[in-house]
Parts: structure tokens; C-alpha cells; sequence
């Protein structure tokens, strides 16, 4: 079995002397710098790099320089996605973004993790969970989201917060760790649904 195949199954596996993933994750990164190099102002552009980057982008796809992550294929996106500087998205599992997704500057996504054993993390293992979060979700600046999270639909995630366990629908959550602090009304929530199904 290979390294790869480890990692899509959820297993531990080494990626750093894997030719194949090396190759991957080298050719992202390149990608990643020259989106970086661009100017704000060249939209098209900026477009058709993240589109021949992320595994899925939806209408109206705008992420700021500079964005890091470590494969590209791995992220898929709803429509009407923003994302602001400085974004992160470590992406050895999927990371999945509904529809009407914002992301305020300085946020990290990342489903890899290191073993707690001294030895095997020294040899360079790890493992990748995936990511989901739902539609018409705003996370503040500076969040930081665990291996294997899975946030709602219609939450609003505090800034600074670190999530590190499942959030539901309909929630503001924030703190270190993540909490839900209140549901949202049902007029907070009301745009949220088309008309034609209120």
C-alpha cells in the first residue's frame, strides 16, 4: 500500500520521502506562489489559477493573497466563497465549503495531526481527518480548525477561537476551545432561506 493510500484511508503514513506526494504537494506549492505573486488587481487571473487548483470551485470564488495549502486537489468549495489574507488550509483529507462561506484574515483549516508517541512522531508520521463546513457560515479572524471538525450550516464562529470538536447548525460558537454560546433567531436566521421555502 502506498503512502497516499494510507492517507485517504485515514491511517498514519509518511508523506515526507513518498516521491508521489512529494511531487504533489511541490507542484501546490508553486501554484501557491505564483497566485501569490499576482497582482490584486489581476481578477482573471487569479481565477483561473484557483481554479486549476482546488479540487471543486463554485461561482464567485475569491481568496486573497497570500493562501497557502499543501495539495489543492483536497478542497472543494461552494459558491460565493471569500476568504480573506493569510489563509491556511492543510488539506492531506478533504476540506469541503458549502455555498455563502466567509472567512475573515488569519485562519488555519488543518486535518493533519501527529501522533503522541515521541518515536513515531520523530519518524516523520502523521495522519489527515477531513474538514467539512456547512453553507452561509462566517468564521472570525485568526480561527483555527482541527483534524476531523465538521461546523454546521448558519454558525458564526468568534474570532480567535480554536475548534476543536463538531459545531452545529444555527449556532454562534467561539473560545479556546470552540463552544456554542447561543442559537441564532429565527430572524437572524431567516435569510438564510430562500423565499420559496419560508
Amino acid at each position: 500500500m502506498t503512502e497516499k493510500e494510507k492517507r485517504d484511508l485515514g491511517m498514519i503514513y509518511n508523506p515526507n520521502y513518498d516521491p508521489e506526494l512529494q511531487k504533489e504537494m511541490l507542484k501546490c506549492k508553486d501554484i501557491c506562489f505564483s497566485f501569490n505573486q499576482l497582482p490584486p488587481s489581476d481578477v482573471e487571473q487569479r481565477g483561473a489559477i484557483l481554479r486549476k487548483l482546488l479540487g471543486r470551485s463554485g461561482k464567485n470564488c475569491t481568496i486573497l493573497s497570500p493562501f497557502w495549502c499543501d495539495y489543492g486537489s483536497q478542497i472543494e468549495v461552494g459558491d460565493n466563497f471569500f476568504a480573506n489574507h493569510n489563509l491556511v488550509i492543510l488539506d492531506g483529507a478533504k476540506v469541503r465549503f458549502g455555498d455563502n462561506v466567509f472567512i475573515a484574515p488569519d485562519c488555519g483549516f488543518y486535518t493533519a495531526g501527529h501522533p503522541v508517541k515521541v518515536a513515531e512522531r520523530n519518524e516523520g508520521l502523521e495522519y489527515a481527518r477531513p474538514i467539512t463546513v456547512g453553507s452561509n457560515v462566517w468564521i472570525g479572524g485568526g480561527v483555527r480548525v482541527l483534524p476531523g471538525v465538521t461546523i454546521g450550516s448558519n454558525v458564526v464562529i468568534g474570532a480567535g477561537s480554536v475548534v476543536t470538536r463538531d459545531i452545529p447548525d444555527n449556532v454562534i460558537a467561539f473560545g479556546n476551545p470552540c463552544r456554542v454560546h447561543r442559537h441564532l433567531t429565527p430572524e437572524e436566521l431567516a435569510a438564510a432561506i430562500p423565499p420559496s421555502e419560508a
